[in-house]
């Protein structure tokens, strides 16, 4: 028994990966390129992407929403959990890192499962709500700009269905949500939507210290 989580030092993540399952090898290779870029941290972590793949599967999900692709592997896992027929809308600002996703995409044989929408994530978001797709999604993953991170939540509330989840990133933050003393508009943002989800009725809410945090909600 344990009051609370495990701490996760490098042994025991590396064991951790061990017996947790193969990654896909064109999911593995996109991941060892992000890993060569400035802004490699802004990739999730193999576990994450191992339980978000569990997820998708559980929610027998057919149709999913992106916000913040970076270079593709979150995105990749999801179509590669994904039936044939399935369909990821996703939404992104930057031709130049999900090019790199692109192609890693057409290796993996999923490119026809993602419609990728390279505009402001609000925008993607109110056309489909425009459009009439409210109530049709099985699952969302929020990973952008944290400034917008409520407004994201909102319209992904509206575009899922009863019974669908949200899952929203970075909602620890490195720990700096927990300390008073950090007053940046990022940790602000995050903070305050972490208030507001846990009482927010329309959810079943659980954060779960999984990368830099993941909080899941639970539509009702």
């Amino acid at each position: 028994m344990a009051s609370r989580t495990i701490g996760m030092t490098e042994t025991l993540h590396t064991y951790l990966l061990s017996v947790s399952g193969p990654v896909h090898a064109v999911a593995e290779h996109l991941r060892q390129e992000t890993q060569k870029l400035p802004q490699a941290e802004m990739q999730i972590s193999v576990e994450q992407g191992h339980f978000m793949s569990f997820l998708i599967k559980l929610l027998r999900a057919r149709k999913t929403l992106e916000v913040g692709v970076f270079t593709g592997y979150s995105t990749l896992i999801v179509a590669l959990a994904l039936p044939d027929d399935g369909r990821i809308v996703a939404c992104d600002v930057s031709e130049e890192w999900t090019r790199i996703g692109r192609e890693h995409w057409e290796q993996a044989g999923v490119a026809h499962k993602i419609d990728l929408r390279i505009a402001p994530a609000l925008q993607t978001l109110d056309a489909l709500l425009a459009a009439g797709e409210a109530g049709t999604f099985d699952f969302a993953f929020i990973d952008a700009d944290k400034s917008n991170y409520d407004a994201y939540y909102e319209r992904a509330l509206q575009l899922i269905r009863p019974g669908g989840v949200i899952a929203i990133d970075n909602t620890l933050w490195a720990g700096k949500v927990a300390d008073p003393q950090v007053q940046d508009a990022d940790t602000m943002a995050l903070r305050s939507l972490n208030a507001k989800l846990c009482q927010d009725a329309r959810v079943t809410v659980s954060l779960l210290p999984i990368g830099d945090g993941l909080t899941l909600a639970l539509k009702h």
